[in-house]
């Protein structure tokens, strides 16, 4: 079996020094690809350099985070657009973030609207974030409808009522991770009820990391124990989780 975690942040500071053999584990571990998706300029030639050491098994991304965008965007901005000439396989992550602060709030809508005219120019999938602001999201995906956007939303924890109406904007898959083996986690209702074939994969490494292993820090490698969960609810075998979820990504990625 092979496994994809489209998204993971393994060139994070919490693997510092430690970068290559966390790779080396989630390849052990079955998980043949990984997609990297960027945050900012502090972190991008980390992460650009990593997928440089293990092309074919890395694929990075290009996009402002919703919480890196503050009174500076306009800079952090030209800095996105000067990486777009390398090969990546997403504009992301982006999207909007009114948890954190919402401070800049319609300087995030500004940039979100910005990368997703990206995408779509640059035939690309978006990966978006959207943490308590799926309700403005899906109104900008809405008004961007002529855009024909295709991507994932990271970390989904809406309900199916939600993942119907975000459908109807484009052509959208859902991000599951760890949260979904957590005990009274809303989302393990809703996967129940979307298609295996809407459904990625991921870590958010090294965040949310999944039972056995709350409270340690998550790496790709956990994947398994994540498509084991979404077998269980589903009521089918991991090895139909790994197959459905592999394809998905490798459509929606070209990888």
């Amino acid at each position: 079996m092979h496994f994809i975690d489209t998204h993971t942040h393994i060139y994070d500071e919490a693997f510092a020094g430690e970068e290559d053999l966390a790779v080396a584990r989630a390849v052990e571990a079955g998980i043949s690809k990984m997609i990297l998706p960027d945050i900012d300029s502090q972190t991008r030639e980390a992460m650009l350099a990593l997928a440089d050491r293990h092309e074919g098994t890395l694929f990075p991304c290009i996009g402002l985070h919703p919480t890196s965008v503050d009174a500076g965007w306009q800079n952090e901005m030209l800095q996105v657009e000067n990486h777009l000439g390398r090969k990546i396989y997403a504009i992301g992550e982006i999207g909007m973030d009114c948890y954190w602060s919402k401070e800049f709030l319609q300087e995030q809508e500004e940039v979100l609207r910005i990368q997703l005219e990206t995408a779509s120019r640059m035939n690309l999938p978006a990966i978006i974030h959207s943490r308590e602001s799926t309700e403005l999201i899906i109104k900008i995906l809405k008004d961007c409808a002529h855009l024909g956007l295709r991507g994932v939303f990271h970390a989904f924890s809406g309900s199916v009522e939600t993942f119907r109406e975000l459908s109807r904007t484009g052509d959208w898959y859902i991000g599951i991770g760890g949260v979904l083996t957590y005990k009274k986690a809303s989302i393990a209702e809703t996967v129940k009820q979307i298609p295996l074939e809407r459904i990625l994969l991921e870590t958010d490494s090294p965040y949310l990391t999944p039972v056995p292993f709350r409270g340690k820090r998550n790496e790709s490698s956990y994947i398994p124990h994540i498509a084991g969960r979404l077998a269980e609810l589903c009521g089918t075998s991991l090895e139909e989780v790994a197959h459905t979820t592999t394809e998905n990504a490798q459509k929606l990625f070209g990888i």
